[in-house]
């Protein structure tokens, strides 16, 4: 991946601060993937063998010539499970829709949040911590949806870049 240089943040409590453009690899990234699925509930009987490898570009980034990786700063969207240091991957192919979480431009500056249209067709940006009021566009505010948040990697174990 190929670093973008950014550091912009917004008034919601959310910064971007670095964007990088998803490569493809030659060949496929391929992790072991286990046969068995892993319970949350109960544990259940662990098996000793894998059914094959899994590559993330085969299976993740359906789009990898419009797919980047962004990682953001801030905890405006921690009721969404997005926190501080989390990596997005994030579509600029799709087609947003009400509720889904965006990469937007607001009056220049990169911010994440979720996406309300309502009714009335006017379209704002809702973050998903109660401490941050949502961000209403005007007329006169530059608003651009950037692209669509289609997954999130969150460090269990907390690594620093």
């Amino acid at each position: 991946m190929s670093d973008i240089d950014t550091a912009q943040t917004d008034e919601s409590g959310m910064k971007v601060t670095s964007v990088a453009t998803w490569k493809k690899a030659t060949a496929p990234l391929r992790v072991p993937q286990a046969l068995e699925s892993v319970h949350a509930g109960f544990p259940s009987v662990a098996q000793d063998y894998f059914i094959s490898d899994f590559s993330f570009d085969e299976n993740i980034i359906l789009h990898p010539d419009t797919t980047f990786a962004v990682r953001v700063a801030g905890d405006s969207m921690e009721g969404a499970g997005i926190y501080d240091g989390d990596i997005l991957l994030v579509d600029r192919s799709l087609r947003s829709e009400d509720g889904n979480v965006v990469i937007a431009i607001i009056d220049g500056e990169l911010t994440v949040k979720r996406l309300r249209v309502p009714h009335s067709g006017h379209p704002y940006l809702h973050p998903e911590n109660q401490n941050y009021p949502d961000i209403r566009p005007t007329e006169e505010t530059e608003f651009e949806i950037w692209g669509v948040v289609i997954g999130n990697y969150h460090f269990q174990h907390r690594m620093d870049f």
